[in-house]
């Protein structure tokens, strides 16, 4: 098993993101896809790959998480698809027990 890569590691500018809020101030959840550029040297013509070759890598894409206020500037990265799993996950439901607010909160 491969450890999954940083935003440091990607190359992703963070600033450079447009980041989709859950709601204003601290505690809010941020929500940004990312391309990064294949691993593969690019050019702006690359020359046909002969038929053995494996086809070009295509440009990768990831989903960052974070949360607002977080003094650590902690970031989740996600790739495609742990992203649509997780959102396959959040449809039907599989979180909204975490979510409810519990017993003891309310005596």
């Amino acid at each position: 098993m491969t450890a999954k890569p940083t935003v440091t590691e990607l190359g992703i500018d963070l600033a450079a993101q447009v980041w989709q809020r859950s709601g204003t101030g601290a505690g809010a959840i941020e929500v940004a896809v990312a391309r990064t550029r294949a691993s593969a040297p690019a050019s702006a013509s690359p020359p046909p790959a002969p038929a053995s070759s494996p086809a070009p890598l295509a440009p990768a894409e990831w989903v960052l998480m974070r949360v607002a206020g977080d003094p650590e500037q902690r970031v989740l990265v996600f790739d495609r698809h742990e992203w649509e799993c997780f959102l396959d996950g959040a449809r039907k439901g599989e979180f909204d027990a975490a979510a409810a607010p519990s017993e003891a909160a309310s005596i």
